[in-house]
């Protein structure tokens, strides 16, 4: 009995305890979490806060960006209306020039009427002298009937003839005059809807530096790396004592482009070694290469030309590194497809052929062909393995006449030539070919006989000729004036036209005692 009130006594205290172990680790497990709890709501807040801070920093960080982003817009819309106000001011200035030419032309016709004039009334008193002449002869001559009759005839005869002559001359006038006013029509309206701008030509580019210290570094250490580029590229880098400049002298512009992109990536990037060297000379050689394609598939789009080849487009884009008399070849191959396209179609000739053969009538400039020849005739064989038809290839030849031109689109290319190096400001001349210019034209005048003097004027564009009265009679003139402009335009090359006038006047002098 008393074993199991112990046993039972032993039982109840092992429940107890494991009632108050029970609802001691329930405590115990509560206020945990109530811990766990505070600590994660303390991580949210903590998390908050960091991130409306991020908020505002990117915040700030926009603005930032907004603000030089609307500098830069503004800064370049100011250059935009620059730019524009200058055009606008070069085409104002050029309506007034075509003005000023207006009011001449028209003051020169009112000359001309005022001449013309007086020529009809020295005719009529001419005629009246001529009769009176007639008259008189027929009342004092006492000649016999074939006598007075082979007069008359011969009489008859000289006024025929001189009235012939006049006719003719007036005939020529006439047609010249229209035919001038004419050709004046089609040669302004497309001078006037084409400009290209005037290019200098040289054969040295400089390339800023960011300061003298970059001068030792692209020297490199015992000249290696500037020996590298130099053999790289093909040009002479020149480093002197110049601050804050290296200049890159040679003849072929291309070279030239790619050192000068060259150097500038390696003076940006900073890193300059032979073989860093190297590895962008490859690279900016690619570029060029590309771009040169890219130049030619551009204004071949630009001209409406479909159809060339891919080796014509990398030959026409190659002309945009040349130039000849400081004239951009690429820039006067454009204007020529403009200007013959233009004609072209005034005279109800095929367009496309003529923008075709001016754009490429050029090419032979752009590149090194083996042998020799003029860029004519090495342009007219290269146009001819593009694939061209022969009539493109005929209008590229005889554009300078080396070969006889077989079609009227190759003389509107000989035309559209002419205008484009011709025009005021298009290509710069030498001192030395002017001035022998203007000797050949004096020496080619003074070839004549009773030839007294002549006197080039108006830089080469006009000769007056001074002949004997007494060698070079009234009815040879004429004749004299164009055997002058003949043999100048067989013996010469010149732009634009050469103005022959010839000047025969007769002086009596006498003495009053």
């Amino acid at each position: 009995m008393e074993t199991i009130k112990l046993l039972l006594l032993y039982l109840g205290i092992f429940i107890a305890g494991s009632a108050v172990g029970y609802f001691v680790r329930l405590l115990i497990g509560k206020i945990k979490l109530s811990s766990d709890e505070a600590r994660a709501q303390r991580i949210i807040q903590d998390a908050y806060k960091d991130a409306e801070a991020k908020r505002k920093e990117l915040l700030i960080e926009a603005k930032d960006q907004l603000i030089q982003e609307k500098t830069l817009f503004e800064k370049e819309m100011r250059e935009r209306r620059s730019e524009q106000q200058s055009f606008e001011k070069r085409l104002l200035q050029k309506e007034e020039l075509q003005e000023e030419k207006f009011n001449t032309l028209n003051k020169k016709e009112k000359e001309l009427e005022y001449r013309e004039k007086e020529n009809v009334e020295k005719e009529n008193e001419l005629k009246n002298e001529f009769e009176r002449y007639r008259k008189e002869l027929e009342r004092i001559s006492g000649l016999t009937k074939e006598q007075a009759k082979a007069m008359l005839i011969k009489e008859l005869e000289d006024e025929v003839r001189f009235q012939s002559i006049k006719l003719i001359n007036k005939i020529e006038e006439d047609a010249k005059r229209s035919a001038d006013k004419k050709a004046k029509e089609i040669v302004l309206s497309a001078i006037q809807r084409n400009c290209t701008e005037y290019t200098s030509e040289g054969t040295v580019t400089t390339v800023s530096l960011p300061s003298d210290d970059m001068k030792g570094r692209i020297i490199g250490r015992e000249g290696r790396n500037i020996r590298t580029l130099e053999n790289l590229t093909g040009v002479d880098m020149i480093i002197d004592d110049t601050p804050e400049v290296v200049v890159i002298s040679g003849f072929d512009p291309i070279r030239r482009e790619i050192a000068r992109y060259s150097l500038e990536r390696l003076i940006q990037n900073g890193r300059i070694h032979p073989a860093r060297i190297e590895e962008v000379v490859e690279k900016v050689t690619q570029e060029i290469e590309d771009n040169i394609l890219d130049e030619g598939e551009k204004y071949a789009f630009e001209l409406g030309i479909p159809g060339l080849s891919r080796d014509a487009l990398y030959h026409i884009g190659k002309l945009k590194y040349r130039s000849s008399y400081g004239q951009s070849v690429l820039s006067h191959s454009i204007e020529v497809a403009n200007i013959a396209g233009i004609i072209a179609g005034e005279l109800k000739l095929d367009v496309q052929l003529a923008k075709r053969a001016g754009l490429l009538h050029d090419i032979g400039k752009g590149s090194v062909v083996e042998g020799e020849g003029a860029h004519a005739t090495i342009g007219a064989e290269m146009a001819k393995k593009f694939g061209e038809d022969e009539l493109v290839v005929n209008a590229i030849a005889s554009h300078h006449n080396d070969k006889e031109p077989k079609s009227s689109e190759a003389i509107v290319i000989q035309i559209a030539d002419a205008i484009s190096a011709s025009r005021p400001g298009a290509r710069r001349e030498s001192l030395d070919n002017y001035l022998k210019r203007l000797e050949d034209l004096e020496t080619i005048a003074m070839s004549f006989k009773g030839v007294d003097k002549c006197y080039a004027i108006q830089a080469g564009r006009e000769i007056r000729v001074l002949v004997s009265n007494e060698l070079i009679p009234d009815d040879k003139v004429e004749i004299l004036a164009r055997e002058i402009a003949t043999k100048i335009e067989s013996e010469l090359k010149y732009p634009g036209i050469v103005r022959v006038t010839l000047i025969r006047e007769t002086r009596i002098i006498d003495y009053a005692k």
